[in-house]
């Protein structure tokens, strides 16, 4: 029994002493995307977005997290690719020049496993996501893992020739890497 007790205390411990993470590092971190066009993954990934995010692992419901993505600095592979991607048909970057994202909540799922659900907003369109996000401290920061995958034309990217599926898949998996420094 004493061992029992004594495993449960070492388990707790590092929460008793956990710190908030709060201030994202950027040239650390990473927002990605991967789509398939005529069956083939096409990697891709915005350079520039700013994010905002309050997390401590012992109070995982209390957390916020907002993410600002430029959408004119995305990179689908070449000038001619990206310059498609910022037009009229998909990111329409004149019109909406940012994508966001803002966590509603997040709810524990077991150690450094969370969700994280809240809304994703595209060219003005905003839809309900929820992502798994796992958690892991390395030295001082903590690093946040996360993917999910979204239906394209529900945002409208890809109109006109582009909204048929053959050529360009209505999946999009989005990928996210983000390193937070704790709070001061």
């Amino acid at each position: 029994m004493k061992s029992i007790v004594f495993a449960a205390a070492l388990l707790a411990a590092p929460l008793t002493h956990a710190a908030e993470f709060a201030s994202v590092v950027p040239e650390k971190s990473s927002i990605a995307f991967v789509t398939k066009q005529m069956g083939v993954a096409v990697d891709g990934s915005f350079k520039r977005f700013k994010a905002t995010l309050a997390f401590d692992p012992a109070k995982p419901q209390s957390a916020t997290a907002q993410f600002d993505i430029d959408t004119a600095s995305i990179d689908a592979g070449g000038a001619e690719a990206n310059d498609e991607a910022k037009g009229k048909n998909w990111f329409a970057v004149q019109q909406y020049p940012t994508a966001s994202f803002k966590a509603t909540s997040v709810k524990a799922l077991g150690p450094g496993k969370f969700e994280v659900r809240g809304p994703l907003t595209i060219r003005g369109k905003s839809k309900e996501v929820v992502a798994p996000v796992s958690f892991k401290q390395d030295g001082a920061n903590g690093v946040f893992d996360g993917a999910l995958t979204i239906k394209r034309l529900e945002f409208g990217l890809g109109q006109g020739m582009w909204a048929d599926t053959d050529t360009v898949g209505d999946e999009v998996q989005i990928k996210f890497h983000i390193v937070a420094a704790p709070r001061k």
